[in-house]
């Protein structure tokens, strides 16, 4: 099975994991100004692993979302340093 016809969740999982040790993504992804930066790094990621995902999928399905806002945004509170 082709990962691009497996459903959204599931190729986000896959993405996920996929950058799980990726360091010069990783790097990519936290330097970014903002989350539209992280939606392209995602893309050409996503592209690269044949995944299919739109950057709507990357800005609707959590964690990725998540992610996307917590670049945009401050969070309400922060724990620690």
């Amino acid at each position: 099975m082709h990962p691009s016809s497996l459903p959204v969740s599931k190729r986000i999982t896959l993405l996920v994991r996929a950058l799980n040790g990726a360091e010069k993504t990783n790097q990519a992804l936290a330097t970014c100004a903002d989350g539209d930066a992280m939606v392209d790094i995602l893309l050409g990621a996503s592209a690269k692993l044949g995944l299919g995902l739109t950057r709507r999928d990357l800005s609707e399905t959590p964690p990725i979302r998540d992610w996307i806002w917590f670049k945009n945004n401050q969070p309400l509170i922060t724990i620690g340093k």
